[in-house]
């Protein structure tokens, strides 16, 4: 299940390269003398090969298994990481067979496959690394928030590979929120704005150009303020928790082509039980406008902002201020550090109650709540978006197990 990009789906690639340019060389790391965990991947596309590249530089982790739709793509990944031929598994069920080969799996298929393939890697007792969103509907939530208890209590590691949660600085700059550094929350913004992820494949109306172009097809993917918009929307979520309404609108209408069923805008206001948050996105080209992935909440006694890759701090009189910092390259070093807590997690034979799901599971509820407002066109509460919310039936005709 081909996996692209998270670079290339945003428009990041100068931004990216930025970014690694200023990152340093890695310093010498020590001899290890821990367990090696037996790993294998699921979804050779540019994001599974992109933290596969972090997992194999983790000493406690070998790559020793792969899985993808596309025979193409578990090949080039094989040849990458070095897979023997027989641990290379195609088709939509050979994640199945790679189970029997590892202790861990990392799940980077398309969302629409996330829920199920956590739920078998778990029942065949394996660790399991998930990217986000770990999935698209409000049944998979709470399939795989009560997966990660049930799991703990077996001593069965899951974890959520979310990028801001693994970096420094928005750990301490939420740890402050919630300790009152700004105060009431009295508005706020939310912005992520990125240009068209281009197709992969023409044949859009075949099951399998489907299944390349994934992206925009909703029971595949999510919609975009789920599969990408997430990553701003999640530092919302990780600071005031659930709303308790949402209004505003989305739709289709600045793409050039007319691929798939996902949105290209949304314009959504978020109200909590005090203060309220604009959300604007896009995913179309818009004349040079910058790649956008940023945060602002003013409060009664300081202001918040964040940008993903850029500074991170908190403006306020003397008892409120905080300087914060660069999360520089948060795109690598907020996985580097994901990856290493499931190392040590596995290790140390302590799931310590899966705590990523939570978190992982409320911000893409939260990003769910916005696309039903949206899609409704008038005020929701989180009661009437739970009440109303339909599970979504991935369609899967045409493709071989």
């Amino acid at each position: 299940m081909n996996r692209r990009s998270f670079f290339h789906a945003t428009g990041l690639a100068t931004f990216a390269s930025q970014l690694a340019a200023q990152t340093p060389a890695p310093a010498p790391q020590p001899a290890y003398s821990g367990p090696v965990f037996k790993i294998g991947n699921i979804g050779c596309g540019g994001r599974g090969t992109f933290v596969s590249g972090i997992i194999a530089e983790n000493l406690g982790f070998k790559l020793t298994a792969a899985c993808d739709y596309f025979e193409d793509s578990v090949k080039t990944y094989g040849e990458k990481f070095g897979i023997a031929a027989d641990r290379q598994f195609t088709g939509l069920d050979g994640y199945k067979k790679m189970l029997e080969h590892v202790d861990a799996v990392a799940i980077h298929s398309p969302p629409g496959f996330h829920v199920q393939q956590a739920v078998d890697a778990v029942a065949a007792g394996k660790h399991v690394l998930i990217a986000k969103p770990v999935a698209i509907d409000v049944a998979g939530c709470e399939t795989i928030r009560q997966l990660a208890k049930d799991a703990a209590a077996k001593g069965i590691v899951v974890l959520a590979d979310v990028q801001c949660r693994g970096d420094e600085f928005f750990q301490e700059g939420m740890k402050r929120i919630h300790e009152g550094a700004i105060g009431d929350l009295m508005f706020g913004e939310c912005h992520y704005e990125a240009d068209l992820i281009p197709l992969k494949s023409e044949a859009d109306d075949t099951p399998e150009g489907r299944l390349k172009n994934w992206i925009r097809h909703r029971d595949l993917g999510g919609d975009i303020i789920t599969e990408q918009n997430i990553h701003a929307l999640d530092i919302v979520s990780w600071a005031f928790g659930r709303p308790a309404r949402v209004s505003g609108t989305c739709g289709r209408g600045g793409r050039p082509d007319n691929v798939g069923d996902v949105s290209d805008h949304f314009a959504l206001l978020f109200e909590f039980q005090k203060g309220a948050i604009t959300f604007a996105s896009r995913q179309y080209s818009a004349w040079g406008s910058p790649f956008l992935c940023e945060n602002r909440f003013v409060g009664s006694k300081g202001a918040f902002q964040s940008k993903f890759g850029g500074r991170v701090m908190i403006r306020g009189g003397k008892e409120n201020f905080w300087g914060g910092g660069e999360s520089k390259n948060l795109y690598r070093s907020g996985s580097v550090t994901n990856v290493e807590s499931f190392r040590a997690a596995i290790a140390d034979k302590n799931p310590g109650g899966n705590p990523t799901i939570e978190g992982a599971v409320e911000t893409t509820l939260f990003t769910l709540f916005g696309e039903f407002a949206g899609k409704a066109g008038h005020s929701v509460t989180w009661d009437e978006f739970i009440a109303n919310a339909k599970p979504v039936k991935t369609d899967l005709s045409g493709l071989k197990a």
